[in-house]
């Protein structure tokens, strides 16, 4: 006779392959059907809000990885707040203006802005941001991140553009604007000026030069200089040297160098020329006035004295081009020198440069060199391999160049901002240090860019007396524009039709105007954000609660954020900023196709299902970078079939459960009592973890748990009960209500980060109870019970725990002995002092065994302090239905094969 279908074996629904690829397209269905993600929102209604405030991608592509990671850190962070009970809105947005998407543009239509009109090309840049929000949209929501998919914020909406002018409007009023002629950084190849945000720093050789200049009325006499920079040499207008630094006449044959006497023996040894004799020295304020000629162009001009002149490399005397460099320029104002740049925004040199004029400012270095060569002024010429900036989006090498720009005066309000970035709690702590460190140290924040994709900068200029035209009306009739036919009619429409009627100059009354060319600096756009999205929109609030974005954004996002806010609002628009690291590959370098290691979230969720992008992405530290590879793919999909498995085994033993039969908490027996409290420390353990932002060590905590207290202890000494006892039993009831609260827990638990699977169990879970909400995600996230608290019972199972490893390395050594093959084949025979066990006796013979998965146990008393255990192959038959051995099998006639519990189990059945 079979005995098999008087088990109560495990049964589900619940399959053991995942299949997620087809089975979360169904539950993004569900969620968008029942319009879970608002549910949520309702639910909470009036409670405390948690605002998340997302930094915005480009709308220019398809996701990569580091977007998987933001939008998958920040979904699982709303899902947890909303789960705890704050209301806590999701607005996406996206960033759609500058050069991402000018660079797409032309990329994907290969077409040429300056081919057609700004008029077609701006319409061709909205289509094409249009284009991948669209994509971006859906690619997003299949890695199951809810938010306000059908509302989100999106920088090129006309009310967006309405706001950023009024914004800079606002700045203006309050004198946090200005224009003014300065050197900044210029990427030639997208002819525009960048900010410091817009740079990225790579290896570059360039060419290191000493350049000879001729000392007037000295023939033979030169100052001698370093650069790295030789097409800057036109736009030279003075020399500079420290008024303390010791300068020597150095003799090299029949010229006489001037330079630093400390610089003297290293710049020997560089350049291989020896015997420089000294004739004189003299300090630099000696040589205050002092004229030479230029190398290139002939002229005459002068010697400054200079504070900030390195001592330290070089050969301590400084090369002044005022167009060609901060330091530069700010010095060539204190000197008046001419601050004109002779390099056009292409990169070209201008007339004033002389005979080099017409010529790319890289082929003029080569030109440069020659003549400098052949007018023997070049005293040394090498190479230098140095970190460059280089242009953020095209990746070429940048250039200093003095243009007239908008300016934000970050020094009129630096001492605010470094005071409100005190007032924000920065994660991880370390990185306060380096969003002070650059508010403190940057420069003004250049504004205008020479673009037409953009926020056009919203200012009139009077034709006759130049002066700046803009004031509140203005600004309202513009705003009124805005938001009817967006920023598009500032490029369709002349100064006529954008001014309020009788608009006239505020200085000389003139009715002649002449719109700003330039558009907002693109981190501008997003900067004001927190004006546009947080205050504008009633679901949200300023400040945000969250800013979560990758470590560029001190340079970038969180940067802006700040510098538009503090003039305005006087703090932060942020209570706490998590950084997060970059997405690298197993030996930590970044994805880069030359390398051959990038991998698409989107190839991912084809292969594996998202579920196992989300507990790859969370499974490490986020606070520093974040390794993917194939091979930790493979890993963590090993990790979610093990969590997998165990929830499967949980919903196949309350196949016949009812959440009506739960057995109450004083009668469950100590050991669900045990595991009950174990879960409480779980849940306690795990929200302190979430609050933390330490997703990682939720991984831990759940890893632990399921593998060391469920996998390999409890669920393993239930299945007996589980199995073998009737179903209406009140031990396998008390084990299943045990298990209906442990799973509902774990399920509830994990959705935030896994919420495809969750609500997969959770559908079961619904069969079980009739009073579970609609989706999981509306179960609340699991509380400490204080009545689940037993101290008692941690210490108490912490021994039989002890005594369970004690045996099992007895029984492996009689499995290797070949004494025994199962457990279940083993007498275990415990000697041990008559306290230890007492503390056996009291948790009982029956469930000892059950713990320690053998047939028989005997507990003797032994004078010897020291336990001894002794493994013995138990007398008897083993049972055909139970496995256990036993001496009453054989002894029934009716069932000769089974022992007398499951004689007694299975008459009860057919009663």
């Amino acid at each position: 006779m079979s005995y098999d279908k008087t088990l109560n074996l495990p049964k589900t629904n619940f399959s053991m392959k995942a299949n997620l690829t087809q089975k979360e397209p169904g539950w993004l269905e569900f969620w968008e059907k029942e319009d879970i993600y608002h549910k949520m929102l309702a639910i909470n209604e009036g409670s405390k809000s948690f605002i998340l405030h997302d930094g915005p991608p480009y709308a220019n592509g398809d996701i990569h990885l580091g977007h998987a990671l933001n939008k998958i850190l920040k979904d699982t962070i709303v899902r947890y707040k909303s789960m705890s009970g704050y209301y806590s809105p999701y607005v996406p947005g996206w960033d759609c203006h500058g050069l991402p998407t000018e660079q797409e543009v032309a990329k994907r239509l290969k077409i040429d802005r300056k081919t057609v009109s700004i008029t077609e090309w701006r319409q061709k840049c909205r289509q094409t941001a249009w284009l991948y929000i669209n994509r971006q949209r859906e690619q997003f929501k299949r890695l199951g991140v809810l938010g306000e998919w059908d509302n989100p914020y999106i920088t090129l909406d006309n009310a967006y553009e309405a706001t950023q002018i009024n914004v800079f409007a606002e700045m203006y009023f309050e004198g946090y604007l200005y224009r003014d002629f300065k050197t900044v950084l210029w990427c030639t190849h997208c002819e525009t000026s960048l900010a410091d945000a817009e740079i990225e720093y790579e290896a570059k050789y360039s060419h290191s030069i000493y350049v000879k200049f001729p000392l007037v009325g000295e023939p033979g006499t030169f100052f001698l200089i370093w650069t790295t920079t030789p097409w800057t040499l036109p736009g030279n207008r003075a020399i500079a040297v420290h008024p303390e630094g010791k300068y020597v006449i150095a003799e090299f044959g029949s010229e006489k160098i001037i330079l630093l006497a400390e610089r003297l023996s290293d710049i020997q040894n560089q350049t291989g020329l020896k015997n420089g004799l000294i004739s004189k020295t003299v300090l630099g304020k000696e040589l205050a006035g002092l004229r030479y000629y230029h190398p290139l162009l002939g002229t005459s001009q002068k010697t400054l004295i200079e504070d900030w002149v390195s001592l330290e490399e070089g050969t301590g005397i400084v090369h002044i081009a005022p167009g060609h460099g901060e330091i530069d320029h700010l010095t060539g104002k204190k000197h008046g020198l001419d601050l004109h740049s002779p390099v056009d925004e292409r990169g070209v040199l201008t007339g004033d440069a002389g005979q080099f004029a017409g010529l790319s400012y890289k082929d003029a270095e080569k030109e440069i060199l020659q003549y400098l060569t052949n007018q023997n002024l070049l005293f040394w010429s090498g190479k230098l391999q140095h970190s460059y900036p280089h242009c953020w989006r095209c990746h070429k090498p940048v250039i200093y160049r003095a243009a007239l720009q908008w300016f934000v005066d970050v020094e009129k309000y630096r001492t605010r901002a470094l005071e409100s970035i005190d007032e924000v709690k920065w994660l991880p702590e370390g990185t306060v240090n380096r969003i002070k460190s650059m508010i403190e140290s940057r420069p003004d924040w250049c504004l205008s860019r020479q673009r037409t994709w953009g926020v056009p900068i919203p200012v009139f200029y009077c034709k006759n007396c130049q002066e700046v035209v803009l004031n509140k009306e203005i600004i309202q009739h513009l705003t009124t524009l805005f938001l009817q036919y967006s920023s598009d009619i500032w490029f369709e429409n002349d100064e006529k039709q954008l001014l309020p009627p009788d608009t006239r100059c505020f200085n000389c009354q003139s009715d002649i105007f002449e719109k700003e060319k330039d558009i907002m600096d693109v981190w501008f756009d997003s900067g004001i954000s927190h004006y546009a999205v947080l205050e504008k929109r009633k679901e949200l609030g300023w400040p945000a609660d969250l800013y979560l974005e990758g470590s560029d954004q001190h340079r970038g996002w969180f940067q802006t954020s700040l510098l538009t806010s503090v003039p305005l609002k006087h703090s932060a628009p942020y209570r706490i900023v998590f950084t997060s690291g970059w997405i690298v590959d197993e030996k930590g370098r970044t994805m880069h196709k030359s390398l051959g290691n990038v991998i698409s979230p989107l190839e991912v969720i084809n292969k594996h299902g998202a579920d196992v992008l989300r507990l790859t992405l969370t499974g490490s530290d986020f606070s520093r970078d974040v390794s993917v590879s194939k091979d930790i793919l493979e890993q963590f999909s090993n990790i979610y079939r093990k969590i997998r498995n165990t929830l499967r085994f949980m919903l196949g033993n309350l196949q016949d459960y009812k959440e009506t039969e739960e057995v109450a908490y004083a009668d469950l027996g100590e050991l669900n009592q045990w595991i009950l409290h174990r879960l409480n420390n779980l849940v306690s353990d795990v929200s302190e973890a979430m609050d933390e932002y330490k997703f990682y060590r939720f991984h831990h905590l759940l890893h632990d748990f399921c593998e060391k207290d469920l996998s390999a202890f409890y669920l393993d000494v239930l299945k007996d009960r589980l199995y073998v006892l009737q179903p209406t039993h009140p031990r396998r009831k008390s084990a299943q209500t045990t298990l209906y609260y442990i799973l509902s827990t774990i399920t509830s638990m994990i959705s935030p980060i896994l919420p495809f699977t969750s609500e997969e169990v959770f559908a079961e879970l619904k069969q079980i109870s009739n009073y579970l909400p609609i989706t999981v995600h509306l179960t609340g996230f699991p509380t400490r019970k204080e009545g689940y608290f037993r101290p008692d019972l941690e210490e108490k199972y912490s021994k039989v725990l002890y005594f369970r490893e004690e045996v099992n390395q007895e029984l492996e050594k009689s499995r290797r002995n070949n004494l025994i093959g199962s457990s279940l084949e083993a007498k275990v025979t415990i000697y041990a002092d008559k306290k230890s066990i007492s503390f056996l006796e009291q948790i009982g013979i029956k469930e000892l065994e059950d713990i320690f998965i053998v047939s028989k146990l005997d507990l003797q008393v032994n004078d010897n302090p020291l336990e001894n255990i002794h493994i013995s192959h138990y007398e008897g038959q083993k049972c055909e239905r139970c496995w256990k051995w036993s001496v009453s099998v054989g002894k029934n006639g009716e069932h000769p094969t089974i022992c007398s519990r499951c004689v007694q189990e299975v008459s009860g059945l057919k009663a």
